[in-house]
C-alpha cells in the first residue's frame, strides 16, 4: 500500500479510508501517507489527511523519517510543524535524502550529536548556505564547532600568491588557469567547498592547497578523488598536519602503498601517525628513512632500529 500511495496508483476511495482510518498500517507508515495525501489534490482527501496527522504521535514520524526513500512530503510537514518534537530534528539531519534546504529551519533544535553530524557533511553545508548561520546561533556549540562554522562564513578570499602557484601546477594551459583563478578569486568558501566537493581534478588539485581547513577536508572527501589524487596529496608538505591525519585515518586510502610511503616521509605528518604507518613500510623504504634529514629524529630512530632487527633476524 505505500508503494501504491507514493507512485499515485490508488483509489480515491482507498485514499479516503487511509486518511480517515487507517486500518492495519503501522504508526510509521501512515504518519508518512498521511503527510502525502494531506497534499492530495483532493481536498477531502486532503483535509481527511490532515486532521489525522494531528493524531499521530512524534515519535512515529521520528521513526518514519528513518526510511532512505521517505517521501519528501514527510520530510516538508516534519520540518515545518514537528521540528520542536523529541527525534524529529535529528531525524532530518539524519537522512541524507532530507533536503538540504529544510535544515536551517530545524537547526535550533538540533542535539549536539546531530550538529557534528551536519558539520562532517561537508555537502550540505555548501548546499545551504544558511544553515552554517542557523547552526551558528545553537546555545550548544563547542569551542571547535563554533570556530568551523566561523570559518565557513568568512568572506576571506583564497590567498593569491598561494593559489595562483597552485592553480599554475595543476592547470597546463594558460586561458583555462586565468579562468579558474578569476572564479576562485570571486568565491565565498562555501562555494569552494562546493568546487571541492564537486570539481574536477585540476580544481581539486588547486583547492587542496586552500588556505581553509574545511575547503582542504572537502577535497579529501570528494565522491570524485582517485587513488591518484590521493597519492600526490599525501606527499604535499604545504597541506595542514589536521589533512595528512584525516588521509591517514581513511582505510580505504591507506590500503595504497605510495600514500603509506608518502606519509611517512612527509615532515608534516603528525609523529603518531608516522609511527603508526611505518610497520607497514617494506625494508627497502625503511633503509631510506635512516637517511630522510627531513623527518623528526624519532623516525630516524626507529627506522634505524628496524633495519638492525631485520639483519639480525637475517643472520648477518
Amino acid at each position: 500500500m505505500r508503494t501504491e500511495i507514493l507512485s499515485g496508483r490508488v483509489t480515491r476511495e482507498r485514499k479516503l479510508a487511509i486518511a480517515t482510518a487507517g486500518g492495519s498500517l503501522a504508526p510509521e507508515v501512515r504518519a508518512e501517507l498521511l503527510t502525502v495525501l494531506a497534499a492530495d489534490s483532493d481536498e477531502a482527501i486532503a483535509q481527511r489527511a490532515q486532521n489525522s496527522l494531528l493524531s499521530i504521535p512524534p515519535e512515529a514520524f521520528a521513526q518514519s523519517l528513518g526510511r532512505e526513500d521517505a517521501a519528501p512530503q514527510l520530510f516538508a510537514y516534519c520540518a515545518e510543524h514537528l521540528a520542536d518534537k523529541p527525534g524529529v530534528a535529528d531525524a532530518l539531519a539524519q537522512n541524507k535524502s532530507c533536503p538540504a534546504e529544510l535544515l536551517p529551519r530545524v537547526a535550533r533544535h538540533f542535539t549536539p550529536a546531530a550538529i557534528q553530524l551536519v558539520l562532517d557533511d561537508l555537502e550540505r553545508l555548501s548546499a545551504a548556505p544558511d544553515l552554517a548561520t542557523a547552526l551558528l546561533a545553537h546555545p550548544s556549540l563547542s569551542l571547535e564547532q563554533k570556530r568551523l562554522l566561523e570559518s565557513v562564513l568568512e568572506d576571506a578570499g583564497v590567498d593569491t600568491a598561494v593559489m595562483a602557484e597552485a592553480v599554475a601546477e595543476a592547470v597546463p594551459d594558460v586561458k583555462k588557469r586565468e579562468s579558474l583563478l578569476q572564479r576562485l578569486n570571486k568565491m565565498r568558501v562555501v562555494e569552494r567547498i562546493g568546487m571541492a566537493l564537486k570539481g574536477n581534478r585540476e580544481e581539486r588539485m588547486a583547492l587542496i592547497r586552500d588556505r581553509n581547513k574545511l575547503v582542504q577536508r572537502a577535497v579529501i572527501q570528494s565522491p570524485r578523488i582517485t587513488d591518484a589524487d590521493i597519492e600526490s596529496y599525501s606527499a604535499m608538505t604545504s597541506l595542514t598536519d589536521e589533512i595528512l591525519r584525516l588521509i591517514a585515518s581513511n582505510r580505504q586510502y591507506i590500503k595504497n602503498y605510495g600514500v603509506v610511503r608518502n606519509l611517512v616521509n612527509n615532515p608534516k605528518t603528525p609523529l603518531d601517525v608516522s609511527l603508526g604507518l611505518m610497520k607497514r613500510l617494506n625494508i627497502t623504504d625503511i633503509k631510506r628513512l635512516t637517511m630522510n634529514k627531513n623527518i623528526p629524529e624519532t623516525l630516524r630512530t626507529l627506522a634505524n632500529k628496524m633495519v638492525r632487527q631485520q639483519k639480525m633476524a637475517g643472520g648477518g
